[in-house]
């Protein structure tokens, strides 16, 4: 067997060199066949397999575009501040502050500190989820017999776990998150209603308000009442860009949105940061 020995497996190794899995990263990220036409350099380039994860530090106004190629992807979100993740998203903050529990193009998304993590500059899906979270070990072992990282049905939580352990983080660190991609709505008695996605080819555009750790889990929704584990790949690329400034729509939009952009740009300024 060619891999039975240490020259034989390096040799084998050297060889896929070059080589592309359909979900893999791109580097260098500047690389990818046919960035966005409005994009600036690529900084990230890479498609996530259904039931997988990956996770990036991002710099203060870089641009991230989350693809669903196939209109079953579900991106499970978690954004923390990069060098301070005790500040970290506060999905209940992000829909008590601005009024609205629907996220979609112009709202933001902020931490418990009242400060922007991120904004939301583009949304051609619409079906978006901020009340749910994402899946764990002990219900997806229910549903298809296996939630654990390396099973054919892993539980968003315990994905979850392993990019913040890359990251430095640990379980605890581990707030709800955001699910992009396959919507829910309320109904008057209070119940849920799983929406489901638009379809293959929605995207979503998110501007860095501050530098960033994201943490993104592609998997199921954990109300999607279909029997299978359903999980189709998730475009992620992202660009250098610009932070949102006075003056700019999604600055202006709201009175809530704006103490927010200037609680996070009072606080930059003081360490010197903008």
């Amino acid at each position: 067997m060619a891999t039975a020995t240490t020259y034989g497996a390096r040799d084998h190794a050297r060889a896929q060199e070059g080589t592309h899995a359909e979900a893999m990263p791109v580097v260098p990220a500047a690389s990818w066949p046919g960035p966005p036409r409005a994009a600036g350099h690529l900084v990230w380039a890479e498609t996530v397999a259904g039931g997988n994860y990956t996770h990036r530090v991002l710099a203060r106004g870089t641009e991230l575009r989350l693809t669903d190629l196939h209109g079953d992807a579900c991106a499970h979100l978690l954004l923390y501040v990069a060098d301070r993740p005790w500040e970290r998203l506060n999905v209940a903050d992000t829909v008590k502050v601005q009024w609205n529990a629907y996220l979609g193009e112009g709202r933001l998304l902020l931490s418990d500190q009242g400060r922007v993590l991120a904004s939301v500059v583009a949304d051609t899906s619409g079906r978006h989820d901020a009340l749910c979270g994402t899946s764990t070990l002990v219900r997806n072992t229910e549903r298809y017999g296996d939630g654990t990282p390396q099973s054919a049905s892993p539980a968003g939580r315990e994905l979850f776990k392993l990019a913040a352990a890359k990251n430095g983080l640990r379980p605890r660190d581990l707030p709800p998150s955001l699910s992009l991609f396959q919507g829910v709505e309320v109904r008057e008695d209070g119940a849920l209603d799983f929406t489901g996605s638009t379809g293959p080819g929605g995207s979503v555009t998110l501007r860095a308000e501050q530098d960033v750790t994201v943490l993104i889990a592609n998997v199921p929704h954990p109300a999607d009442p279909r029997p299978d584990y359903v999980s189709t790949p998730l475009e992620v690329l992202a660009w250098r860009a610009a932070p949102t400034v006075p003056g700019d729509p999604l600055w202006e939009a709201t009175p809530e949105g704006r103490r927010a952009f200037l609680n996070t740009t009072e606080f930059l300024a003081a360490r010197g940061l903008a």
